[in-house]
């Protein structure tokens, strides 16, 4: 009798507490429980979104890329290849993150901003107009 395989991984990062990674529908890629990734967003096979974050309709994760507990990727914007998303991070609509980007905690990049390969974005700081919550 074959054996079924699991269809989720987890990562034990706080001994005793594992976190389920799911793949997603479109790219494959790693989404926690917990967190909401739109269907028709796209995540590559090697990035991962943590517990919190969304990830809005038409925008790309891609490869190793990593979006952090409680940030938000806007519609169309797309996450560079090896970029970080902060924890509570906020990329508008159409924004634009080139590759290795790193932005901190609780920082926002408001609609259609590009950020350039290799740029750090410290915690807290606002790229563009102020950005208004909005839902996923």
């Amino acid at each position: 009798m074959a054996r079924r395989r699991k269809k989720y991984v987890e990562i034990e990062e706080v001994p005793g507490k594992p976190l389920r990674y799911w793949p997603h529908e479109l790219g494959g890629g790693l989404v926690a429980e917990g967190a909401v990734v739109d269907p028709r967003a796209y995540v590559h096979e090697s990035a991962y979104v943590d517990p919190g974050a969304r990830v809005a309709p038409g925008a790309r994760v891609s490869s190793g890329a990593w979006v952090a507990e409680d940030a938000f990727v806007g519609e169309d914007a797309v996450v560079g290849t090896n970029c970080r998303v902060g924890a509570g991070a906020r990329l508008g609509r159409g924004a634009r993150l080139g590759m290795r980007v790193a932005i901190g905690k609780g920082a926002q990049v408001a609609d259609f901003v590009s950020v350039d390969t290799d740029e750090r974005v410290p915690s807290g700081a606002v790229l563009g107009a102020a950005m208004e919550r909005s839902a996923a």
